[in-house]
């Protein structure tokens, strides 16, 4: 059975799913709502999407209805929406620091609901994306999901209270690594590299790692020994990136961003970094 999809919002996370479901044919049917007009023509233009500039109109079109809006404006669409969504429809979240049960708030049915933390990779085909389902998910409904965000990259199933975990982990992540990828192509440009070769090597040597690790299945430690000969170059620099606190620094970022989605959520519970 193919589903028509609805998503509410037409930023990059949803563009990033909507490039992997029309480059993979999973759905022909996708709807998009968005208040840019801009926005819903380039989508239109690019992924051939049927473009909706009212929510919901949206909603009584589609049998999966997708949140793909800033969690500040989280409760306002939601109270647009919520009592036309039906109990014969699905929902699917992607919104970050909104729990299922706020969601569930504003629905006047119980139906099938999904909280999804994608990553941007999404638009090429190379994301992951970590999900969850309340009770009302049949396995059906859950094999369904899993095929959808297989369109994008790979798929792992966790339990709700991690979803903020894993969105300061890989939902944050991809800025991390460009963010360290920049300062090696600078540093190149320092130690007198021309910029383009720098970024050639930088990206590839990211790429060519992520795929040692996975490929080989060897903890990252040992890959890192491997490089790392007694005196050697590359144990130099290891020292001086140590003498940076860049593990200090990379667990800061990532205990920063969980807390900030449980901020978004309204939680307290915060973690001590």
């Amino acid at each position: 059975m193919e589903y028509r999809l609805g998503f509410i919002g037409g930023g990059a996370m949803a563009e990033a799913l909507i490039a992997g479901i029309v480059e993979t044919n999973f759905s022909s049917e996708i709807f998009v709502s968005d208040p840019n007009r801009e926005r819903l023509d380039f989508l239109k233009e690019r992924y051939g999407i049927n473009s909706v500039r009212d929510n919901k109109e949206l909603v009584k079109q589609v049998d999966l209805v997708i949140f793909a809006v800033k969690p500040q404006i989280a409760p306002k669409v939601l109270a647009e929406v919520g009592e036309y969504i039906k109990t014969n429809q699905m929902v699917l979240s992607i919104m970050a620091g909104v729990s299922m049960a706020t969601i569930n708030s504003y629905l006047k049915s119980s139906v099938p609901l999904i909280r999804v933390m994608p990553n941007t990779p999404c638009l090429v085909r190379a994301g992951v994306c970590a999900y969850c389902v309340n009770d009302a998910c049949s396995l059906e409904i859950e094999n369904f999901v899993q095929r959808l965000l297989r369109a994008v990259g790979e798929v792992v199933k966790v339990e709700e209270d991690q979803i903020d975990a894993v969105t300061g982990l890989s939902g944050s992540g991809p800025a991390y690594i460009y963010l360290v990828m920049e300062a090696l192509i600078d540093a190149g440009v320092y130690v007198g590299l021309s910029r383009e070769i720098a970024k050639k090597l930088v990206y590839h040597t990211v790429l060519g790692a992520a795929e040692m690790a996975i490929k080989t299945g060897k903890h990252t430690g040992e890959l890192k020994d491997q490089v790392t000969s007694p005196g050697g170059t590359t144990i130099a620099g290891v020292r001086a990136l140590e003498e940076g606190k860049i593990r200090s620094a990379l667990y800061d970022c990532v205990v920063a961003s969980v807390n900030r989605s449980r901020e978004l959520s309204g939680e307290d519970r915060l973690i001590r970094r």
